[in-house]
């Protein structure tokens, strides 16, 4: 019952900015919140709870797949936009295997990919700098083999408000 009350708190807590948030913060709260829920599934992996494993790295699937690409604009996007649907895809496919097969490997490298992109995107904040908005993109596909990931890698965050809807 003692962790009724923070679970309380930290529901309001999003909900709130939830409903606050322009669609720039609401990005970044959706990448948070794809990154916290791999981090518990990963907790839960270790501690060998399977359900609760279960459910933390399915949030982070419906996160990704239901959230983050949908926002994607492929038609003002252009490549940008379809590399980072492909990447998009390629992490989901990496939290499917990570469910699977117990692979902490792959809930480290989607976690490494969300954080990534989630730290690219926060630079290109709406009316900030030019100069943030012309930083390279995050080398995503460092140590991944993966076609997506590594192309990805090359992708500049100039043209990244405009693949993503805002």
């Amino acid at each position: 019952m003692a962790g009724f009350g923070a679970k309380a708190y930290q529901s309001v807590a999003v909900q709130t900015a939830v409903g606050s948030a322009d669609p720039h913060r609401m990005t970044l709260l959706l990448y948070d919140g794809a990154i916290e829920a791999i981090r518990l599934g990963r907790a839960h992996l270790e501690a060998r709870r399977v359900a609760a494993k279960c459910n933390a790295i399915g949030k982070a699937l419906r996160i990704v797949a239901e959230g983050l690409k949908p926002s994607v604009d492929q038609k003002a996007g252009g490549e940008l936009a379809d590399r980072l649907i492909y990447l998009y895809d390629y992490i989901t496919m990496r939290l499917l295997q990570a469910n699977l097969r117990n692979d902490s490997n792959a809930l480290e490298e989607a976690t490494k990919l969300l954080t990534d992109l989630r730290s690219a995107w926060a630079q290109i904040a709406p009316g900030g700098p030019q100069g943030a908005s012309q930083a390279k993109a995050p080398e995503a596909a460092a140590g991944t083999t993966h076609p997506a990931a590594a192309s990805a890698a090359g992708v500049r965050t100039a043209g990244a408000r405009t693949a993503l809807r805002t």
